[in-house]
């Protein structure tokens, strides 16, 4: 069993930065694929980034150049680096972590980004 908290949500100014953080407990293993989804009110669930066991990273189009995903298998972290932030990127956001072919989901962090 494997526990997701996420941190550093909030309120920022368009054009604005935030980095999220999703600490694991008991701990990250060199084999999980790791990600960032978010849900905005009234819209599904969508991916942000994901990051292999082997450091590849995918961005959805709409983050690309501006999002930066990272893990640190040494504290059991992974984070989100959010630049140039939008007002359509106000949504909740989830860390996720897949082991092997079961998914771990954490209870999100609200991101509110103002105009």
């Amino acid at each position: 069993q494997v526990q997701l908290v996420e941190s550093g949500g909030g309120l920022v100014q368009a054009g604005g930065s935030l980095r999220l953080s999703c600490a694991a407990s008991p701990s990250i293993l060199s084999i999980d694929v790791m990600g960032w989804y978010r849900q905005a009110p009234g819209k599904q669930r969508e991916l942000v980034a994901t990051i292999s066991e082997t450091g590849t990273t995918n961005y959805a189009d709409s983050v690309k150049g501006r999002f930066t995903i990272s893990r640190d298998n040494a504290t059991n972290t992974m984070y989100l680096q959010m630049n140039s932030l939008k007002p359509e990127d106000t949504a909740v956001y989830y860390c996720t972590l897949r082991r092997w072919v079961r998914d771990y989901w954490g209870q999100g962090t609200q991101v509110t980004v103002s105009s």
